[in-house]
């Protein structure tokens, strides 16, 4: 196998290899950091790389695989992060220039997936304050979609790094944040796998938040069980994060490979999921085809509200949470920041308490409505994004349509998994978005599962010169 097969390898085939010993975690760090030597510059995935500390930690790795002391699945496999989870003695940057934060904490996501055996590669790129859909950052730079080398393409945000990193080959894992979409929209339109969580499951201590009612972190990988692994290595109560006390870990990987026979699955009808590019729809029937084939069960229900009413409420959550965090840099510009970032989070100053009170008052209707609608279905099925990624250059800030069919799982306090269905004739990836209630993640990894191991959609790769 040569190193651009080894770097595309899902990480519980590497897992196998470096258990085996036909692989070392020295060598598998190698194939990654080579890769990200040759393609970052073009790509601008990643902050920083941490390569001393990971090749320390790759040489531990080693010697403890050597003498037979494993600490699972994860161990000696490299990880990214989104630049908003702090690491002790790493700058956290947040998408901003000028504002460097030197933390004396680590989120605990990242102890977790320590503790795991996973080592840090590097920090990746984002939209400032995590704040946009498309993955733009205009102070920063954006990261370039690996699937269109000759036009720039937005690779989708606010996780836009870490989205880049995975599916170009240049880690195997990444985490995200997600707060209206930021993991599952740079999924599909870089064509890997997101997993968005509910929000308790896995704690935001050491995490640079934007919106403590919405914000959740998730991983993002080349397949389904990789996400169920790092997912089932990080979540569960953490002292330090009071919203996670309520929230006990779950069996997520006994039951990942049980297949989707007999579950009833949910699908709103096309026109309430407003305009939707076609070739995205022909892959999301397409999907459904799957789905039948496997013996699951799939009916129209009608969603408790507008679509674009709910994105519409989750952006006004996100805009008075995060005024309030970063107001003082909001009003008075210092450091500079993303104009287009700082004139959506200054909306959020217009918003009253009473408009804000009645937007959460209005968010708890809905949840109760929808949850009744979809009593008796396993879940709900929807496209990720309404279209492929587009060229960088027709990019309009003041609409958000890539979030259109993710905010409202947030807004909602849903959990959610993206996988890729299918790609374009221009050969850029499409996205399935599988929708479960709160707290339900094994049973979206699940039927995500079902789904990628009856398709070959997951194991494309991006034509990388």
């Amino acid at each position: 196998m040569n190193n651009t097969e080894l770097a595309f390898e899902p990480i519980h085939v590497l897992s196998r290899r470096l258990r085996d010993r036909t692989l070392t975690a020295s060598a598998l760090l190698d194939v990654y950091l080579e890769r990200i030597r040759h393609y970052d510059d073009k790509l601008h995935a990643f902050v920083d790389v941490h390569e001393k500390k990971a090749r320390a930690a790759a040489e531990r790795a080693d010697g403890a695989l050597a003498d037979g002391r494993t600490l699972g699945p994860l161990h000696g496999v490299p990880i990214a992060y989104k630049d908003l989870l702090h690491i002790e003695g790493a700058v956290t940057r947040g998408g901003s220039i000028g504002a460097d934060q030197h933390p004396r904490v680590t989120a605990t996501a990242i102890e977790r997936l320590s503790a795991a055996g996973m080592i840090a590669i590097g920090k990746t790129h984002m939209v400032e304050a995590a704040f946009g859909s498309w993955g733009t950052n205009t102070k920063a730079g954006a990261p370039w979609n690996p699937w269109d080398l000759g036009t720039h393409r937005v690779p989708g945000g606010s996780s836009s790094g870490s989205g880049v990193a995975v599916a170009a080959g240049l880690a195997p894992a990444a985490l995200g944040s997600d707060t209206g979409g930021s993991v599952r929209i740079p999924a599909s339109l870089c064509g890997i796998v997101g997993l968005k969580t509910t929000v308790g499951r896995v704690s935001n201590h050491g995490v640079l938040m934007l919106s403590d009612t919405l914000d959740t972190l998730g991983p993002m990988t080349r397949d389904v069980e990789d996400a169920a692994l790092i997912f089932d290595a990080m979540h569960g109560p953490d002292a330090l994060d009071a919203r996670t006390q309520a929230h006990p870990r779950i069996d997520v990987l006994s039951g990942l490979k049980a297949g989707v026979k007999g579950l009833r699955l949910a699908i709103f009808p096309a026109e309430e999921l407003g305009n939707v590019d076609p070739a995205v729809m022909r892959a999301f029937e397409d999907a459904l085809e799957v789905f039948r084939t496997l013996g699951a069960s799939i009916a129209t229900v009608t969603p408790p509200a507008n679509y674009n009413a709910l994105a519409e409420a989750t952006g006004k959550i996100i805009a008075a949470e995060g005024y309030e965090k970063l107001q003082d840099r909001i009003d008075n510009n210092q450091p500079p920041m993303d104009e287009d970032v700082r004139t959506r989070l200054a909306s959020g100053k217009n918003i009253s308490a009473v408009e804000y009170i009645r937007t959460l008052a209005e968010r708890r209707r809905v949840m109760s409505e929808l949850d009744a609608k979809l009593s008796g279905f396993d879940a709900l099925l929807t496209p990720t994004t309404p279209s492929p990624a587009i060229p960088l250059s027709e990019v309009e800030q003041r609409v958000a349509p890539m979030s259109r069919l993710t905010r409202a799982v947030n807004l909602l306090d849903l959990c959610a998994l993206a996988l890729p269905c299918g790609f374009t004739d221009e050969s850029l990836p499409l996205s399935l978005q599988v929708i479960g209630r709160g707290y339900d993640e094994a049973r979206v990894l699940r039927i995500g599962w079902a789904y990628e191991n009856a398709t070959e959609w997951h194991k494309r790769r991006p034509g990388l010169r």
